[in-house]
């Protein structure tokens, strides 16, 4: 089989409108918060000259419109609003990315297993052989569209849970052909089905939870997104058991941006009083988390979540099997990871067969009318869904096991890698979804 190689290149372009005419005041969107939400902060944000387009009552978190540039500090004077903060947006760490062509797909007579290392560095076959799959485990995918007529995919997608909060756009579209987020899904639970690639938890259930377009989206659209999924179905929301955040950005401390952190710490902390697992990607600038001054990753040191760094190999190709070397560009630092997986890399590009130190999955394609694809991508975005995935593997072998439980269980079963003990770069070390589905 001939595999044509295309390089996926993404151009950011912008453009301004002038006009002669004196402009309206635009309507600005806004964050609140209170300890909870109820008709007195409705009130309140009415009476400032808003309006609340979104609220949630438990986690005390509303969104509001207003178009009158003392909105904020006016309703922060009411007594009922305890923080507020204008929208801001939230950007995917952006991977390196390979795709295959179409062309060079024959589904039912092919397999990429043999290019599948990260399923293997992480002991996903011993763990199937246990009799773990992720079946009945729910995992919300938190990012960009989901291919959802991808034959990977659609077999493990709850269609009828997956919600989208970029306005105007349905959880199944995106922008390009390569899909952040059909690609963080195949890694958790691509379908065992004879042909293209398999997740980690084959058998879990995937929900989309778009929050992102063309890879960003408004921070309100993550904490609604968080939300939705950690709810129960009988309340409406989707009934994720765990959360994937393969996104985050950079956020001072203090400032006007000190109300950001309390925002997300309340949606995770929400999300674990639900009993739901978030993971989050750690980023991939190479940064020491422990020591960026007046910045913090966001979501991924937030709440009560797992925070994950990235490996990946050396030439592959030709024999290189250190599937747990830390990436060449992962984020570290003692206080923000908890745990490490497969992410790829490309210290040899454009050297040789260096994409296949990258990790395959699914992808959205550019062949009309509609098709599929596969390709390789590195990043924290590819480490988190692997460890998210032996999370699923482990709640599934656990029935009715705590979030608390599943948390340490998750770190306590993970091989130790590096310096001894907990470690800037793995945390409490490198996931293993056997041993994860095997403790007593």
């Amino acid at each position: 089989m001939g595999i044509k190689l295309r390089v996926l290149l993404v151009a950011l372009a912008g453009s301004v409108a002038w006009s002669a005419a004196a402009p309206a005041l635009a309507q600005q969107t806004y964050i609140l918060s209170a300890p909870r939400w109820g008709q007195a902060q409705t009130d309140a944000v009415v009476a400032a000259g808003g309006a609340v387009t979104f609220s949630h009552e438990d986690a005390g978190i509303a969104v509001a419109t207003s178009s009158d540039p003392e909105f904020l500090a006016r309703v922060l004077t009411s007594g009922a609003i305890a923080r507020g903060a204008a929208d801001e947006v939230i950007e995917l760490p952006v991977p390196r990315v390979v795709s295959v062509e179409e062309a060079g797909i024959t589904p039912l007579d092919e397999t990429f297993w043999a290019f599948q290392w990260a399923p293997r560095s992480v002991e996903a076959p011993e763990a199937w052989a246990a009799g773990c799959t992720g079946a009945g485990v729910r995992v919300a995918i938190l990012d960009g569209g989901i291919y959802d007529i991808h034959p990977d995919i659609g077999p493990n997608l709850d269609a009828s849970a997956s919600r989208s909060f970029v306005p105007g756009e349905p959880f199944n579209s995106d922008t390009g052909t390569f899909w952040h987020g059909t690609h963080v899904a195949g890694i958790v639970a691509a379908a065992d089905n004879g042909f293209g690639v398999i997740g980690i938890a084959p058998q879990a259930t995937l929900i989309g939870v778009k929050v992102l377009h063309s890879g960003s989206g408004s921070f309100s659209g993550v904490l609604q997104g968080i939300l939705y999924a950690a709810a129960p179905v009988a309340q409406g929301g989707a009934g994720a058991d765990i959360i994937n955040m393969s996104l985050g950005g950079y956020w001072l401390k203090a400032g006007g941006h000190n109300a950001f952190f309390a925002f997300i710490n309340q949606v995770v902390n929400y999300a674990s009083s639900q009993g739901v697992l978030v993971v989050s990607a750690a980023g991939n600038d190479s940064v020491d988390l422990d020591h960026i001054g007046p910045f913090e990753f966001v979501p991924a040191e937030s709440g009560s979540g797992l925070a994950v760094s990235a490996t990946g190999p050396v030439d592959f190709f030709s024999g290189g099997m250190n599937f747990r070397r830390p990436a060449s560009y992962t984020n570290y630092g003692n206080s923000a990871i908890n745990v490490a997986g497969p992410g790829g890399d490309f210290t040899l590009f454009p050297v040789g067969s260096w994409y296949l130190d990258m990790v395959i999955s699914t992808i959205r394609g550019t062949s009309t009318p509609p098709t599929f694809s596969f390709g390789w991508a590195a990043g924290t975005s590819m480490a988190a869904p692997a460890v998210s995935a032996v999370a699923a593997l482990a709640k599934q072998a656990h029935p009715g096991i705590s979030l608390g439980a599943l948390k340490t269980l998750i770190q306590r079963s993970a091989d130790d890698e590096g310096k001894q003990g907990h470690d800037p770069f793995y945390g409490h070390g490198f996931v293993n979804a056997y041993a994860a589905c095997t403790a007593k």
